[in-house]
């Protein structure tokens, strides 16, 4: 016997019990954008490996050592896409989208990179992710604070999460920061730990938010970027917290949150748990004024954010409420002739009861074992159809969540019950 295929190692499949927590949290994020006029946009899961290279940054450690890249059959480099901002600007510029117009702008799918997989990291994740274009003031960075803070409390998770705001500032004054930085970290470079010596060459800020503690000590001691930003960038920072002081939402400067992916400027976030181990950041973003230009299109600035929907899952936890996908109802036929009425029967009651999730027995069983199975399904009731039923065109109705007697009721009764039995669950 051949051995069994199993899935890539970092890359898992989602199985029907967890897809009802998938779909609330989907649910509830769709929900919200659409209350705050955020449309969808699709983009491919595939682009040009350049792309990356020159928005996220050659020397980072996505496109240096984690991303899925392969030569298709015209010799063309290929990439899977590590993150979802670059297509969407790319996207964007290609149709026309970022000419002195604003939008706001959101995806879903899943995202790849060949890291070490650990518990909320993997080689294929899911990210929903919102971009605003053209609008360049600190009063649209509060708004996506806003909306993801609504979104956690859709799903009755804000208790979970603190928020971390920074300034990364401008190119300009990043550059002037970098310097003092990495001349003070050259004169402890002898502390630092691996990941931080390799970056101090390529990508220091990362080093700010090293997870070493003997790191952590020395950059305790580092210059601060604050102390670089211009008047402009000060001014934007003091203005988001200004806004988010006046919708009392709290939050926490931390003058170390940089962010991984070269193209941010001034404004960063990020929602953070400490519920699921190391890898506790839920939603990132920031602002990314420079990239539009930088990807070839006129300059526009731009402002979004990430979540990862692993993360976010798993913080919902598995008793959420009910499960989205259960049937409302499971028919049972027993008997002689009652197999191909019950199908006409479900038919005709989901072309009359719309949105009933009504689920049919199929094959074998008798009546208990079929029972057994309807209380399986998550059903609420269900639906008799025996050779007694068949012929006084009756049906019965049993309610599996209660301790109440079966009702019998005449067939052409049965939707009108089941719809107003719905209407009440939905209260």
């Amino acid at each position: 016997m051949s051995a069994t295929i199993q899935a890539v190692r970092g890359m898992h499949d989602i199985l029907p019990e967890e897809c009802g927590r998938w779909q609330r949290v989907e649910a509830a994020i769709a929900e919200v954008l659409a209350a705050y006029g955020y449309r969808e946009i699709r983009t491919p899961v595939v682009e040009r490996t350049e792309l990356f290279a020159r928005s996220i940054g050659e020397v980072t450690d996505i496109v240096e050592k984690e991303m899925y890249t392969f030569r298709d059959r015209n010799g063309e480099s290929l990439s899977l896409r590590p993150e979802g901002t670059a297509g969407c600007v790319r996207a964007g510029i290609e149709h026309g989208l970022l000419r002195n117009q604003a939008h706001r702008l959101w995806y879903r799918g899943p995202m790849f990179r060949h890291e070490r997989p650990q518990k909320g990291r993997y080689r294929q994740f899911h990210q929903v992710g919102v971009e605003v274009f053209g609008l360049p003031g600190p009063d649209v960075d509060a708004e996506l604070i806003l909306l993801s803070a609504r979104i956690w409390r859709a799903l009755g998770v804000e208790g979970a999460l603190r928020l971390e705001i920074n300034s990364l500032g401008t190119a300009e004054e990043r550059a002037a920061y970098r310097r003092g930085l990495v001349a003070y970290l050259e004169r402890h470079v002898d502390r630092l730990d691996a990941d931080s010596r390799r970056r101090l060459a390529t990508n220091p800020l990362r080093i700010l938010d090293s997870k070493d503690p003997e790191t952590r000590a020395v950059v305790a001691e580092a210059p601060r970027l604050w102390d670089h930003l211009g008047p402009e960038s000060r001014a934007h920072f003091e203005g988001l917290r200004a806004l988010l002081d006046e919708a009392g939402v709290r939050y926490e400067v931390n003058p170390y949150l940089v962010r991984g992916l070269d193209y941010y400027a001034r404004t960063v976030f990020e929602w953070i748990t400490d519920r699921l181990g190391a890898q506790g950041t839920v939603c990132a973003g920031g602002r990314y004024d420079g990239l539009v230009a930088q990807l070839g299109g006129q300059p526009t600035p731009g402002v979004g954010f990430a979540i990862g929907l692993e993360r976010l899952v798993e913080l919902l936890g598995e008793g959420a409420g009910p499960d989205p996908q259960a049937p409302h109802a499971y028919l049972v036929s027993v008997g002689e002739g009652t197999r191909a009425a019950a199908l006409l029967l479900a038919e005709a009651l989901r072309d009359a009861v719309p949105g009933l999730r009504l689920l049919v027995h199929c094959g074998e069983g008798g009546f208990k074992a079929q029972l057994r199975r309807a209380d399986r399904s998550g059903a609420r009731w269900a639906v008799i159809l025996g050779e007694s039923e068949l012929a006084e065109g009756r049906v019965g109705l049993k309610d599996l969540r209660a301790d109440a007697p079966q009702r019998s009721l005449a067939r052409e009764a049965l939707a009108g019950e089941l719809a107003r039995l719905l209407r009440e669950e939905a209260g």
